[in-house]
This record gives C-alpha cells, sequence and structure tokens, in this order.
C-alpha cells in the first residue's frame, strides 16, 4: 500500500526536476527520494518516471497520476487543518447576511484576506433586507448582519456603527416630477412609488410608502430597474444608482425636505447566541477598521 509520503515525494520531485532536487527540498538524502518512489511504484504496480535519461521523465502513467496524487495531498492537507481547527475552537462555518444594497465587489475585496487567514472556515454571505437580517440573526442562520441601524438597541444583539449611506430621490428622465423645480411630498403622493418591502412586509423607515399607488419589491437593485423602466419614482441608495445617473436613465429629483439626499446609518449586528471564536473576532476587527463612507467601503 502507497503512503501519503510517498505521494509527497513524488509530487516533489515532479515539481523540482530531479531526484537530487526533491532532495535537497525535501531535506533527505538522494538514495531516499530514490527509494521512496521505487516503493511507491511497486506499490501500484506503475512505473512513473522513465530512467533511460540523467533527469528523470514522467511516463504516461505518471501524468495521469500526477494531478491525483496533487489532489490527495491537498485533501491530507485540509484534513489536517480541521483537525488543529478543532484543537483551537476555531469556527467552521460563519454566515454574514449583507442588506443587498450594501453588497458590492469593495465589500468582497474587503472580506478577502480571511480567506487566507482562516483558510479551513466555510464562509457564507446573504443578501436579503435589513429586516429579513435582523430575523436570521435571532433564528441563529447568520451571526453577523450590515444593516441600516435604525438607532433601536438590540436585547438580543449587539451593533456597532460602520458609517452613513445616502439615499436620492430618483425617477426616470421623462418623468413628469423632473418638470418641477422643487419637489414636495404632495407632490410624490400623486405618482406612482416603488418600495423597498421585506419579505414579511416591513419597509425602511426612511423609504416608506407615501402615495397611493404603489409596487414593492424586497431589493434595492430591483427598484434601480423598476425606476429606469419608468414605472415610478423610488428613494434608492447613492452607490447603487451613480451608474444609471450617469448613463442618463434616471435622474435625482430636488426634493424640498432632502434636497442632498437622506444620510442614514449603516450598522453591523452581532450575535450574541454564541461565543465569538477567532474569525467572528477577526471579521468585527476588519469591519471596525474599513468603516463605509461616501457610499462605499473603505
Amino acid at each position: 500500500m502507497y503512503s501519503f509520503e510517498q505521494l509527497k515525494v513524488f509530487v516533489a520531485v515532479c515539481e523540482h526536476g530531479s531526484f537530487s532536487a526533491a532532495a535537497r527540498k525535501l531535506k533527505r538524502a538522494q538514495s531516499g527520494v530514490s527509494q521512496a518512489i521505487s516503493n511507491l511504484e511497486i506499490a501500484i504496480d506503475q512505473t512513473l518516471f522513465s530512467r533511460e535519461k540523467n533527469t528523470p521523465e514522467l511516463t504516461e502513467n505518471g501524468k495521469a497520476l500526477l494531478p491525483i496524487a496533487r489532489s490527495i495531498l491537498h485533501q491530507q492537507k485540509y484534513f489536517d487543518q480541521k483537525i488543529e481547527a478543532l484543537s483551537n475552537d476555531s469556527e467552521h462555518e460563519l454566515t454574514i447576511a449583507v442588506d443587498d444594497s450594501l453588497m458590492s465587489q469593495e465589500f468582497i475585496k474587503l472580506l478577502s484576506p480571511l480567506a487566507a487567514q482562516f483558510p479551513i472556515t466555510n464562509f457564507e454571505l446573504i443578501c436579503t433586507s435589513t429586516f429579513d437580517i435582523e430575523e436570521l440573526i435571532r433564528q441563529d442562520k447568520a451571526q453577523v448582519g450590515i444593516v441600516y441601524a435604525d438607532g433601536e438597541l438590540k436585547v438580543d444583539m449587539d451593533i456597532f456603527i460602520l458609517g452613513q449611506a445616502r439615499f436620492l430621490t430618483v425617477v426616470a428622465p421623462n418623468h413628469e416630477l423632473t418638470r418641477l423645480p422643487v419637489v414636495k411630498d404632495s407632490d410624490l403622493k400623486h405618482f406612482r412609488q416603488c418600495v423597498h418591502r421585506s419579505v414579511e412586509k416591513q419597509e425602511l423607515w426612511f423609504t416608506y410608502g407615501i402615495s397611493s399607488n404603489i409596487w414593492y419589491a424586497n431589493d434595492h437593485k430591483t427598484l434601480v430597474d423598476m425606476v429606469s423602466e419608468g414605472l415610478g419614482w423610488s428613494n434608492l441608495p447613492e452607490m447603487l444608482v451613480k451608474k444609471p445617473m450617469a448613463e442618463g436613465r434616471m435622474v435625482a429629483l430636488p426634493v424640498a425636505h432632502e434636497k442632498s439626499g437622506w444620510v442614514t446609518t449603516v450598522g453591523c449586528l452581532v450575535s450574541r447566541s454564541r461565543t465569538n471564536g477567532p474569525v467572528l473576532n477577526a471579521l468585527i476587527e476588519l469591519l471596525q477598521r474599513h468603516q463605509f463612507a461616501d457610499n462605499q467601503w473603505k
């Protein structure tokens, strides 16, 4: 029966080009490397290297087996890392729920160092509404949530502030509201509104429906498309409407009570249902260091 050690020597010879180079890398005698390869060939009844030249060359069978050997060694390394994680009480899985409008390439880039720092931890990212995130944390289906904070203290979770986000009142460029020099609430009420609402029919306290004619969606990106198609006006994150506004697909309205838009707080919710492990602590530290500002992750 072959061993992991023999596979390790086999891969080393392939990667370094010779028995002697592999021996130096593995800090072994060359004779030991040669013997390990011979024992592996006997164990699997296959010739792995042609020895007709000074430099060993992989046989066709050797070429076929090399990627499998590498995969086996990779799985062994993963197994060893998992054992180490069990010993150190590291989390095996961490679920981060993010309000759909706050998810971006910048946020993914911010999280990317965690992949190298905790290679055996499985990360799950869930995009949904702020209200649904609170329920996910209460049900222990997520340990961390990035939300629009309402300033209310939660008895079952901790919260810290990440920064602020700006919302703009937007419409398609050919909408009747664009003809007004100043738009009042009374004007907005006469036209169809596109409103963000969770699956439990909860609306954000600063973008709730005021019109008698409303279309709902439970994610902000859908609302962007609805407004672009001229279905109505909406309050949307500046981060999501910058591009369609630059492309001329929508415009911001000069609303009387919020000419520069509505600024709201972005917060991070952390579950209290379990003790913080090293992965969760590293994530919290990362978020506190790189906060949300100017409608993007810094």
